[in-house]
């Protein structure tokens, strides 16, 4: 258990809902919440405003379980609600499915005093209690749920500082890093984005002192991401608005740019919005991109460059976790060596390839399509935090080559093309220079790509992303076929990789 409870005072009924709000935001398979206090004291009002933030269903009927004792509800999280209060013997949560429940959701327990004994000794304690006019509610439970849910509340406070103190909470997504996203929605006003980023704090030192996410350039805080979207802003492109930033605690309110995409119901890419997404990159690289960036009063952002040192880090993904997958064993070091000979004679070929900014994951999950828009103000940019200064290559690559869907080859050309030929317009573009560096950078995304998704899988517990492994294989050969990098080519087919 943890050294102290948390408490928190619940002038009014609203009030009581938005900590249920709060607490549902941070809720995990196998939390159970045993909510108690005498009646009239809003375990009612809680427990209804938590499962319907879980549901994301503002209207969801959530009636009292009296009678069937429990009542299962599906959403973010799966919760079952139990009512204890006709319990006749402890023996009877068996029955009732608790320890299934747990396993796949959350389950919250009212009148838990009827089980005493009989529930998860790592349960998580609510006691609502009269205060005045209004409530206090007393949390208790073991410490990393404490932690969440301090988290929750600091967020809590930071949209009542910034003005929108009634504001409705629902999970939105998560990533692949540690970052998640919620709307925040004000009666009255549209819905904005709270992006919920703690620093993240350094990894241990990997190869001259540093750690794996310095020498990749990868953003510890929200301070890059405000950066790179005024510059983006300050360009005329599409990069959300900032309402609101608490740099140290890695919380920002941003414009909800809208929630339709570039690919369709069934996940295919809709053409005309990549070739609007390669002509909006070309665009894009015609400008000239600052190096340093004033963020707030005495702080300042320098894009870091898109070195060897970073490119060389991402591809060693692919040996570290990826072939142990894909050849059951490690490679020696005489292998490695192999690989990073093989990889630095591709990166010979990039020294004089054109540089700009580059967004880093420039793909469907991060462009969002305004149809009422026109121009280039119709593709939103967001999830561009770990931008940096590289080969103007690398973003048209990510996006001709989508991670999360299937580019065919013909569209895969379509868009380069409307790339180039959009380039070409605009200034002296040096077609095959960029075409060797496409295929450069499109080998390393990809091969850096596969080693993440294995590594989500094993070190990170997220299964799904093995779904795309056969994408990005596919696309691996497809840039490792340019003549310019056969020797990597050869490589890859000699030890198993292709």
């Amino acid at each position: 258990m943890s050294g102290g409870p948390v408490r928190v005072h619940l002038a009014d009924e609203a009030a009581t809902a938005r900590l249920g709000e709060d607490i549902a935001a941070i809720l995990a398979p196998g939390d159970a919440i045993l909510l108690s206090g005498d009646l009239g004291m809003g375990k009612t009002t809680l427990a209804r405003a938590l499962i319907r933030a879980l549901a994301g269903d503002d209207g969801l009927d959530v009636p009292s379980p009296t009678f069937t004792m429990v009542q299962p509800y599906a959403g973010r999280v799966p919760v079952h609600h139990f009512d204890l209060y006709r319990l006749a013997s402890a023996d009877e949560l068996e029955e009732l499915g608790l320890r299934e429940a747990l396993e796949e959701g959350v389950a919250l327990v009212e009148w838990p005093e009827r089980a005493a004994g009989a529930l998860p000794a790592d349960a998580v304690r609510l006691t609502l209690s009269e205060a005045g006019d209004g409530r206090d509610a007393e949390i208790d439970g073991p410490a990393a749920f404490l932690a969440r849910l301090s988290r929750s509340l600091a967020i809590r406070a930071f949209l009542d500082a910034s003005g929108r103190d009634k504001a409705a909470r629902r999970f939105l997504t998560g990533d692949a890093s540690a970052r998640a996203y919620e709307t925040a929605t004000t009666p009255g006003q549209p819905p904005v984005i709270l992006m919920d980023a703690p620093r993240r704090p350094d990894g241990p030192p990997i190869r001259d002192g540093l750690p794996y996410s310095r020498i990749a350039h990868l953003a510890e805080s929200v301070t890059p991401f405000v950066a790179i979207a005024r510059a983006l802003r300050a360009e005329g492109f599409c990069a959300p608005e900032i309402y609101a930033a608490d740099l140290d605690q890695g919380l920002l309110l941003v414009e909800n740019l809208g929630t339709e995409g570039v690919i369709d119901a069934g996940r295919q890419p809709i053409p005309e919005r990549y070739i609007a997404a390669a002509e909006l990159l070309a665009e894009m690289h015609t400008r000239t991109w600052p190096r340093r960036i004033e963020v707030a009063a005495g702080v300042m952002h320098e894009i870091p460059l898109y070195d060897r040192g970073a490119l060389a880090i991402e591809t060693e993904l692919l040996t570290d976790w990826y072939l142990p997958h894909r050849t059951g064993s490690r490679p020696d070091e005489a292998l490695r060596a192999a690989y990073a000979a093989a990889w630095g004679q591709v990166f010979d070929l990039l020294d004089d390839a054109e540089k700009t900014l580059v967004l880093r994951d420039y793909h469907s999950p991060n462009l969002i399509w305004r149809a009422d828009r026109q121009g280039h103000d119709r593709l939103g940019l967001i999830d561009f935090q770990d931008a940096v200064i590289g080969p103007a290559a690398y973003d048209v690559a990510s996006l001709a080559m989508d991670a999360r869907v299937d580019v065919p080859p013909e569209l895969e050309r379509a868009v380069v093309e409307a790339y180039c030929a959009a380039r070409a317009k605009k200034d002296d573009f040096d077609r095959a220079g960029f075409d060797v560096a496409y295929a450069a950078m499109a080998a390393q995304r990809n091969s850096k790509i596969l080693g993440i998704f294995v590594r989500l899988n094993l070190r990170d517990g997220k299964p799904a992303y093995m779904n795309h492994l056969p994408r990005i294989r596919d696309y691996l050969s497809r840039a490792l076929a340019h003549p310019a990098l056969g020797a990597l080519r050869a490589f890859y087919d000699e030890a198993g990789l292709s």
